[in-house]
């Protein structure tokens, strides 16, 4: 089982965006923490589905990896992190 830290921030208008930093460009929202975190996992499954290869799953950083990326760093400011889980190897033998 495979774990993607996801960056939540609450937004203006009280929902929450999800955006995760070892794949860059994806994200989605929720309206609670909860269904953002929901909606990060379903994203994560939609990105091994995808046969167009839009979505590069990059493998995951450990948490001290990410904690020397300045860019990390910075977006991580302010924001709840969460790590969401995604088993490569189940959603490929689908």
């Amino acid at each position: 089982m495979v774990h993607y830290v996801a960056l939540i921030h609450q937004d203006a208008d009280g929902s929450y965006s999800v955006s995760f930093p070892d794949i860059p460009g994806v994200v989605t929202a929720g309206e609670t923490i909860e269904e953002a975190e929901e909606e990060a996992a379903e994203l994560l499954a939609y990105a091994m589905e995808d046969s167009d290869g839009a979505i590069a799953l990059n493998p995951p950083r450990s948490i001290d990896e990410l904690n020397n990326d300045p860019v990390f760093v910075a977006a991580s400011k302010d924001a709840i992190l969460a790590l969401i889980e995604f088993d490569a190897e189940a959603d490929a033998a689908e």
